[in-house]
């Protein structure tokens, strides 16, 4: 009875993971303003391969996984109360393959579908008015104070009777805190927010699907970088998040608590004047619990004031 237990707990805890393959973001000049009604179109991909850690919490070893995501995210800015403000749009693809041994005995599966649609509004406080073209070239970053609210909806492949899903089937939010100051040719900006979410309400599980709540997750993220000349800049990037224990039809379990951090270096080149290219690079400094990946990605953006020209 025991064993029969734990091996349930078991694969909970590894259909639990799929919500850690997406690593906390590493997000450079997320506050950084830009004039009124201007409008972005970006088109990225990003590839990501490691290992899944399990802090010993269950007979899982040698889990591995690699995958892709494109994603297509659409960014507009606008005024609001005479402060500086953006809407930021991102619908994201994956696909990937997973294994690892699973008591002894090994397992692999294949995922293809949409993820979990992103919706993030951000305001700044102080430092940066809203500005028409002609006085934003005139203007000068010093100190930027910023907020923001992330919406994720739960519109990705989900399915309660499969044991790794791209979709949460649970709304999480995430407000935050945004500080951007400028020195010459330096930029640093920190941020620091919380992840809230909802219940799925039909977490996996082998006796049937069940109900499945998480704690709250703390996150910090800071940025320093240096622009080359205009439209060229580079950043070396980290971040660090903590809690999100997860319960099931509320038992919880805290061997489910994550502790981790990742590095990572971003860089961004001017094409044309309309169009850049964005590519970065990171890495896990220490994982608790949690998927562990390499991640290597590269954005095209277009963008434009009014209308496409």
């Amino acid at each position: 009875m025991r064993r029969a237990v734990r091996d349930r707990r078991a694969i909970v805890f590894l259909a639990s993971s799929a919500a850690l393959l997406q690593a906390q973001d590493l997000a450079p000049r997320a506050y950084i303003i830009s004039p009124l009604h201007s409008d972005a179109v970006t088109l990225s991909y990003g590839y990501y391969s490691g290992s899944l850690s399990f802090n010993g919490a269950a007979p899982i070893t040698d889990a591995t996984g690699s995958y892709s995501v494109p994603v297509l995210t659409y960014y507009h800015s606008f005024g609001l109360f005479g402060s500086s403000s953006n809407v930021l749009l991102a619908i994201p693809y994956a696909v990937g393959t997973f294994q690892g041994d699973f008591v002894g005995v090994g397992h692999q599966l294949y995922r293809s579908g949409l993820g979990d649609a992103a919706f993030r509004l951000s305001i700044n406080l102080k430092g940066g008015p809203a500005m028409d073209v002609k006085d934003f070239a005139r203007w000068k970053q010093t100190t930027l104070l910023g907020v923001s609210l992330k919406i994720v909806a739960p519109t990705g492949q989900y399915d309660p009777n499969k044991l790794v899903n791209w979709g949460s089937n649970r709304w999480s939010f995430k407000p935050e805190f945004g500080y951007s100051v400028r020195r010459k040719h330096m930029v640093l900006d920190t941020y620091g927010g919380v992840w809230l979410f909802t219940n799925n309400s039909r977490f996996y599980s082998v006796s049937g699907p069940q109900p499945q709540s998480e704690r709250p997750i703390g996150s910090f993220e800071g940025h320093l970088s240096y622009d080359v000349k205009p439209r060229l800049w580079c950043s070396l990037d980290g971040n660090f998040w903590f809690g999100g224990a997860t319960s099931l039809n509320g038992v919880a379990n805290l061997s489910t608590r994550q502790v981790s951090s990742r590095i990572g270096v971003t860089a961004s080149f001017p094409l044309w004047k309309h169009q850049s290219i964005k590519v970065s690079y990171a890495d896990g400094t220490y994982v608790r619990y949690g998927g562990n990946y390499q991640n290597v990605s590269a954005a095209w953006q277009y963008s434009w004031l009014g209308r496409p020209q």
